[in-house]
């Protein structure tokens, strides 16, 4: 008697669950250490250093200053005020002083807000010398990272000795210090506005702009003696806004930055988001702000213990080898200075770091006169947190409530089209769209065999996959009987994490690889902030993993050319890059299986993600062209299923059976498989 097909796969499917190994048997095998800890790490290290610009040759003065308002204009354009930034840049700054402070003898503090971006204020301190004629310098006092924030007893000291000795000196609370802490001023948050097409730099640099835009305006601001320091965070804000507008006459930023050379090598200095922007080291490394600092004054001040970041020792020599030949050529080396701090040398702005620091301004804002550098005693002054509180708007936009509102009317691409060929030239578009905004580059795998092991019924095969003369990724190959298909296995935690998915994947007939791209388990260098560094240099790590498993899945293909290939993602990080990897990879990929899904790209900003939690999915300008469900029609008519998918999915991609159709299938991502 003959059997009927759905008979016959009813037999098949149950002697497979028959068979069916446990995960606790594939744990062992999938956890395997093929690559170690050390190899990631270096790969990263040496893919981003290969890719930060070095100093260029200049030979004149001249050369170098158009070389320098080059830069300035491009890092300001296509970095700064990338996207919605731009119209940002062109408000006028709101401005409100509020009630004063009695400060101490000889200056009063005077309470003032203004709005950064749209709906974003921040609260500033303006040291006031009670007896004023005249033009006097000017000083930005700007914060790191301490939730002090504008309290600060070092920074409000060196406020007060400026003020005394006759200057005008800001103090500006910095975002997610002071008044403005929180989640939403967090700076892993700057990235949501990246995802949207904006920079999410801008907020910090239109704070540092608009701080000098107040200085200038008061009447008795000397233009030609403004100056601008801080500590740490406030020592970055120092030298990129130093380096960006020449209406700084004097830099000295204090163990605040470091070549993105020196960063890649010292994991503790790689920074916050600000500091590591997107694209920011296609156009220039740290070496090249300090040397555009020149020919103005400029005093380095680091610490020879640092207990942070930055150290001295290594920190500071590559700012002065790059700096100090551009001085040169404007025959004004004596105006780069540095001093390095051995008492106590910690991550410190302390009395003979300010020392330092007012010193320079005597030299070059007070030459030929009498000026004395010792700090002028001024602790009992220190005022509380309260006291110098400024009230604040409420709400007061932060990053996520400012991505919040970007986010809404995205993705602005063109919708698919209601016919067939449409369709298709729909999708052919989209999809280099996508390989544009993604910059995606292809790679092709070279497998050397790592070790091999029958287990039970299981052929096991540990593999590196060489891929594009920089990566080698780890992958794990089971397989139990002869099966006619293949799964690409990925997960969030790492494939070691994924067990239970192996053995349902092997019970359903299928070989299973286990891979780990880039950052995802065995292949993670250690630290996601090397994710920022390598969107600094201008790639990104979406479309490196995207890659990596594109070139999986075709070295499998060519090695089993009758064998389907299944690219099956656990997590919301793995699912995203599963289906940007099978949208730009039409041929080698099959199906896609989604688990654990996020149902859009918006989520990530609706739920407040730090880019810790995804970072290769805050894509700069993903979520501006493309949504999940604007993948999954670049996927079909390839199945996609989404398994046990949420509200959210259900509701983005509850037209999906239609693009199916559209295109030939009958397919249906929600439906249960």
């Amino acid at each position: 008697m003959l059997r009927t097909t759905a008979t016959l796969a009813v037999l098949h499917l149950a002697a497979a669950l028959a068979a069916a190994v446990e995960p606790v048997q594939l744990e062992p095998l999938l956890a395997e250490t093929i690559v170690g800890t050390t190899l990631p790490l270096a790969e990263v290290q040496r893919y981003c250093e290969a890719r930060v610009p070095t100093m260029p040759a200049s030979q004149t003065a001249e050369e170098w200053h158009r070389e320098a308002d080059r830069l300035r204009q491009a890092i300001l354009e296509r970095v700064v005020y990338a996207g919605q930034a731009a119209a940002w840049r062109d408000l006028t700054t709101a401005v409100e002083w509020l009630d004063d402070i009695e400060g101490g003898p000889g200056y009063r503090i005077r309470r003032l807000r203004f709005e950064v971006v749209p709906g974003m204020w921040t609260a500033g301190l303006l040291y006031e010398p009670l007896e004023l004629s005249g033009k006097v310098p000017a000083i930005l006092n700007v914060n790191g990272h301490t939730s002090l924030g504008k309290q600060y007893p070092p920074k409000q000291i060196r406020c007060i000795n400026q003020a005394k000795r006759g200057m005008l000196a800001l103090n500006v609370e910095w975002v997610g210090m002071g008044q403005l802490g929180g989640d939403d001023f967090n700076h892993a948050r700057m990235n949501q506005l990246d995802l949207c097409g904006t920079s999410g730099l801008a907020p910090f640099y239109l704070l540092l702009k608009r701080s000098l835009d107040i200085l200038l305006e008061l009447e008795h601001a000397d233009p030609e003696r403004v100056a601008v320091t801080g500590l740490s965070g406030g020592g970055w804000q120092t030298i990129t806004i130093s380096a960006l507008d020449t209406r700084v006459k004097l830099s000295n930023p204090v163990a605040g930055y470091s070549s993105f050379l020196t960063r890649s090598q010292h994991l503790k200095d790689l920074g916050d988001s600000e500091q590591t922007p997107c694209d920011l080291a296609t156009l220039v490394d740290y070496t090249h702000l300090t040397a555009m600092l020149a020919p103005r004054p400029a005093l380095l001040t680091y610490n020879s213990k640092d207990d942070c970041c930055f150290e001295s020792g290594y920190a500071l020599p590559p700012l002065i080898e790059a700096a100090t030949p551009i001085y040169r050529l404007f025959g004004h080396e004596d105006r780069l200075r540095s001093h390095v701090n051995d008492d106590p040398g910690t991550h410190n702005f302390e009395r003979e770091n300010r020392e330092a620091l007012y010193k320079m301004l005597g030299d070059f804002f007070y030459p030929g006169q009498p000026f004395d550098p010792q700090e002028i005693a001024s602790d009992s002054e220190v005022k509380t947190a309260e006291q110098l509180a400024v009230p604040l708007p409420e709400p007061n936009a932060g990053f996520n409530s400012l991505a919040r509102s970007l986010c809404q009317p995205l993705p602005r691409g063109p919708a698919l089209p209601g016919e067939a060929e449409a369709a298709r030239q729909w999708q052919q578009d989209r999809r280099q769209r996508l390989l544009e905004i993604t910059r995606f580059k292809p790679y092709q795998a070279t497998a050397v065999e790592h070790g091999s092991r029958a287990a039970a019924d299981l052929d096991v095969t540990f593999w590196k996959l060489l891929m594009g003369g920089s990566w080698t990724i780890p992958a794990v190959e089971i397989a139990s009987g002869s099966p006619q298909r293949t799964a690409l296995l990925v997960a969030d935690g790492g494939r070691k994490t994924a067990a239970a998915d192996a053995a349902r994947l092997l019970a359903q007939g299928y070989r299973v690889i286990a891979i780990d791209p880039t950052s995802i388990g065995e292949s993670n260098p250690g630290n996601d902030l090397y994710a920022l560094l390598v969107s600094a240099v201008g790639d990104r790590p979406l479309a490196i993993e995207a890659a990596q498993l594109a070139a999986a899945a075709r070295w499998s293909r060519q090695a089993r050319p009758s064998h389907p290939v299944t690219l099956v993602a656990r997590g919301p990080r793995s699912s995203g890059v599963a289906l940007v990897t099978a949208a730009l990879e039409p041929e080698a990929i099959d199906r896609v299986e989604l688990f654990d899904s996020l149902g859009s790209l918006k989520e990530m900003v609706e739920n407040n993600w730090p880019v810790s939690r995804a970072p290769e999915l805050f894509c700069f300008g993903l979520l501006e062209q493309f949504d999940l469900r604007h993948l999954v029609a670049l996927v079909a008519p390839r199945p996609v299923v989404f398994h046990e998918p949420g509200d959210r999915a259900r509701a983005e991609l509850g037209d999906a059976p239609a693009w199916y159709r559209l295109l030939g299938s009958e397919h249906d991502p929600l439906a249960a498989p």
